[in-house]
């Protein structure tokens, strides 16, 4: 990934702007001025398949939101990252699944992007497999494994804050046990498990520490403040208005 003093990374691309994971999306915030674009990586509801009968990888969130449309292919999308104005911009590829590592890997070498891309995940075998196919791929862990969106569960919402201080007191000690053995560029964090602490242990661990998803300028000040290299917004336009360090 680029060295700045932020990594400014569009969620979806710009999906606050346009809706994301689209070629429109991507092209939005390259030209508003991001360093990396980071785009879902999701394969349907066909594993049960023999692989030559499955579908194609899409850019898609979860099932419903590739119901909901007709999603790009992973190759459309990364077809789009040859050209202007998305040639000048880095790729994070969040892969949502395990399973199909090697056709991700096969599409990147086909067009030379493997310098130009990560990939980040929560599924820990992803992330060995990944290693084994293209040692020179850099690779994120995101924190933490989740499955569902529990802050849109009304029964859930009383217990989250309390959940939420309790991971991010652990989170620290999980980073320094895990790091050294994951051997990442980068920790994907959700950004209200970030502190100043685990900052400093991604910067022992030589890891980049990137949170999400944020969209208010005010958290963004107080996560620059502890420490992160990096931020994802679902508006980049919010990049612009920060004080960003020299």
């Amino acid at each position: 990934m680029t060295e700045k003093s932020l990594l400014r990374v569009g969620h979806k691309g710009a999906d606050a702007v346009v809706p994301g994971n689209t070629v429109e999306s991507f092209r939005k915030a390259a030209e508003i001025g991001v360093d990396v674009i980071e785009l879902d990586v999701l394969w349907l509801q066909d594993a049960h398949l023999p692989v030559e009968q499955r579908a194609p990888l899409v850019a898609a969130h979860d099932w419903a939101d590739a119901e909901r449309r007709t999603p790009l292919t992973l190759t459309e999308a990364l077809d789009a990252f040859l050209e202007p104005p998305l040639d000048k911009v880095e790729i994070d590829l969040d892969i949502k699944l395990p399973g199909r590592e090697e056709e991700i890997v096969t599409a990147l070498r086909e067009r030379d992007l493997v310098g130009r891309a990560m990939i980040s995940t929560m599924e820990l075998y992803s992330l060995g497999r990944i290693l084994d196919l293209e040692p020179k791929l850099r690779r994120g862990w995101t924190y933490p494994k989740v499955t569902k969106d529990w802050t849109s569960k009304p029964w859930a919402k009383p217990v989250l804050p309390a959940a939420l201080i309790g991971m991010r007191y652990r989170l620290p000690g999980l980073a320094a046990e895990k790091l050294p053995k994951f051997n990442v560029a980068a920790m994907w964090v959700y950004h209200p498990l970030v502190s100043a602490r685990l900052a400093r242990i991604c910067r022992l661990a030589g890891v980049e520490l990137i949170a999400w998803t944020v969209d208010d300028q005010a958290r963004m000040r107080k996560l620059l403040d502890a420490g992160v290299t990096g931020l994802v917004s679902n508006d980049p336009r919010l990049f612009a208005e920060l004080d960003l360090p020299t």
